[in-house]
């Protein structure tokens, strides 16, 4: 029996019309439990987790977690999991999705939230459809995660104990849902405070440190030296950025044009499938920091001074292709009709933290496109085809 792809679209369409910005799920968390009972969920199978009191920034709700009992002949195989994220990027608040053709756009300048109401949208069918075909399959766990996309926080802090031992897991992210994906990048997050010295700078400029000064040449260094952005160092490759630029509590840097600017707090990250290239790129932030806090001096030979600060994020994968869960991945997308695409994804998963659990992930598409962009829009063939991978990876032995 094929999938209901009616009722697959219209819970789609019904999860992107809820706000729930990364860190503000509790709505779409609702949304979701109360979809998910109306598919024949029991409620005491949905439950909230509290992975939203260790996460060290605020954060409405925990990760949901729905447990779904082995049925039929399966119903003693070993336990796997579905998972996806229920967040948003910010830029999605206020999104007015509308259906153009096989397609879903956006009435609104933001961006749309595919990613992830798509993901969403999978895995209810999924719990959904087996439900309504009373199929067979293992014990299930479905988990969506909080904090996605400032972080992959709600997989960072889920227990492990709270997912009922799952022998492999399958997340659904960005792109077609052909995409095997069996590894992905890391990512280290730095940040730096530069404290200069406060001087009238039309009166003594030469009395003060600028902070801004400082900030400036270290960035001058790190792109003469190739670590900015696309960064390629011989066999190794990676990435950098420099994100937002602040003075004291979170007060833009330097309020005054007539005063030097005496602090300025810097975040960034740096990105690479090795993590030892990834720390390398943050140590050459680092180096050029403390180097240009020593070039700016004021009239009485005093220098800025920087404290930098760097932190793994999350740690690079990538499985084996003889894992049984890539097999099974393999197998699966070969049975609905698609060509498996065997890919590291360049961006953090989910999946990220969980293969650090323990846990083995593969991770596919859902359709969404051009995704943290006002051009956002879901491809609903891929849609359908993620809905039907994922009760296929659930019917394979």
């Amino acid at each position: 029996m094929p999938i209901d792809t009616q009722a697959a679209k219209d819970r789609l369409m019904r999860f992107l019309a809820i706000e729930g910005v990364t860190g503000k799920e509790a709505a779409i968390g609702r949304e979701l439990a109360a979809a998910l009972r109306e598919s024949g969920v029991p409620a005491g199978a949905i439950r909230l987790d509290d992975a939203n009191t260790r996460i060290p920034v605020p954060t409405e709700t925990g990760n949901l977690i729905v447990d779904l009992p082995g049925r039929g002949a399966m119903h003693n195989h070993p336990r796997i999991m579905f998972m996806t994220h229920m967040d948003t990027v910010p830029l999605c608040a206020g999104a007015k999705p509308k259906l153009s053709g096989r397609k879903i756009v956006n009435a609104a300048k933001t961006a749309l939230g595919g990613d992830n109401r798509c993901g969403c949208g999978v895995l209810v069918t999924l719990a959904a459809e087996l439900k309504r075909q009373k199929l067979d399959h293992p014990p299930i766990t479905i988990l969506f995660s909080v904090r996605e996309e400032s972080g992959l926080w709600g997989a960072r802090h889920v227990k492990t104990e709270d997912l009922g031992s799952p022998v492999m897991a399958f997340n659904y992210d960005g792109g077609p849902a052909s995409n095997v994906s069996i590894g992905a990048v890391g990512a280290d997050r730095w940040q730096v405070e530069i404290f200069g010295r406060a001087s009238h700078a039309g009166v003594a400029p030469e009395r003060g440190i600028s902070s801004t000064m400082v900030l400036a040449l270290a960035l001058a260094d790190v792109k003469a030296g190739g670590w900015f952005g696309k960064v390629v160092k011989g066999k190794r490759q990676g990435t950098s950025n420099v994100g937002p630029v602040t003075g004291g509590d979170g007060r833009p840097a330097g309020e005054a044009s007539n005063v030097v600017t005496d602090y300025v707090h810097v975040r960034g990250e740096c990105r690479s499938h090795d993590a030892k290239f990834a720390r390398a790129i943050t140590n050459a932030y680092k180096t050029a920091f403390e180097k240009a806090a020593k070039r700016v001096k004021n009239s009485d030979g005093k220098t800025g001074r920087v404290k930098f600060k760097a932190e793994t994020d999350y740690y690079p994968f990538r499985m084996k292709d003889s894992l049984p869960v890539v097999k099974r991945a393999i197998e699966a997308v070969s049975a609905i009709g698609g060509t498996p695409n065997i890919r590291s994804a360049n961006g953090g998963l989910d999946a990220n933290w969980i293969v650090r659990h323990g846990v083995p992930t593969v991770t596919f598409g859902a359709g969404q496109n051009e995704v943290h962009t006002v051009d956002e829009w879901i491809n609903l063939d891929e849609y359908d085809r993620a809905c039907a991978l994922a009760l296929q990876l659930a019917r394979t032995p």
